[in-house]
């Protein structure tokens, strides 16, 4: 697994939460995300409570990762071979 692990400490955070929290306009950004890219690294601010499997199920993605206030989604059904 330490292919994986390496590749998303590579992978750079392109969704940014702040203050105002996990608003339904994140989630559309996260969804947006998710279909051109497939795997998405979210971080959020110290002072703002995230729950990320939350976060995952509103998206409809897989929660890959957490580490500290950082999350990795994936694409549900990525690996299933579907087309």
């Amino acid at each position: 697994m330490e292919k994986s692990d390496r590749s998303m400490q590579d992978l750079k955070p392109t969704v940014w939460i702040g203050k105002s929290g996990c608003s339904e306009t994140m989630i559309g950004e996260i969804k947006a995300q998710l279909k051109k890219r497939k795997v998405v690294k979210v971080k959020w601010l110290q002072s703002t409570d995230i729950d990320p499997q939350a976060i995952a199920a509103r998206t409809g993605a897989t929660l890959v990762e957490v580490r500290g206030r950082t999350l990795v989604l994936a694409e549900k059904g990525r690996d299933k071979g579907k087309r």
